[in-house]
């Protein structure tokens, strides 16, 4: 960690944290953290995603090799999504990344009015 080149964040890894890191991923992947859901449970359990988005956001995901699908044998057949090993991983630095937002809340609040307040005076 002692050279620049180690923080330069290049196309490839701008993409992928862009498609795991949005809202509606971080939902999804924090709800399958906790046990395998097929689509309407998720939509229940987040209730402001459209289909349409929640859709996006699985196939992404899926892609990225964070979820699996698996085809439930179920009479209508069903489809339930659950976490790979691969997304287990991603558990702990989005706890590093949530805890130093928890963490430094009150400033970055402050540093918000600060800005927002400099903005409605240059106007």
């Amino acid at each position: 960690m002692d050279t620049e080149d180690e923080f330069l964040i290049g196309p490839p890894h701008r993409e992928l944290l862009d498609q795991v890191l949005d809202k509606w991923s971080l939902s999804v992947l924090s709800e399958l953290c906790e046990r395998p859901c097929r689509f309407n449970e998720l939509r229940r359990a987040i209730p402001q995603v459209t289909q349409k988005s929640l859709t996006a956001t699985l196939r992404r995901l899926e892609r990225n090799g964070v979820i699996e699908r698996e085809v439930v044998s179920t009479r209508p057949v069903a489809i339930r999504y659950r976490i790979t090993p691969l997304g287990k991983t991603l558990r702990p630095p989005i706890d590093v990344l949530l805890g130093w937002a928890s963490e430094n809340m009150r400033a970055i609040t402050r540093a918000r009015e600060a800005f927002d307040t400099r903005e409605e005076a240059g106007r």
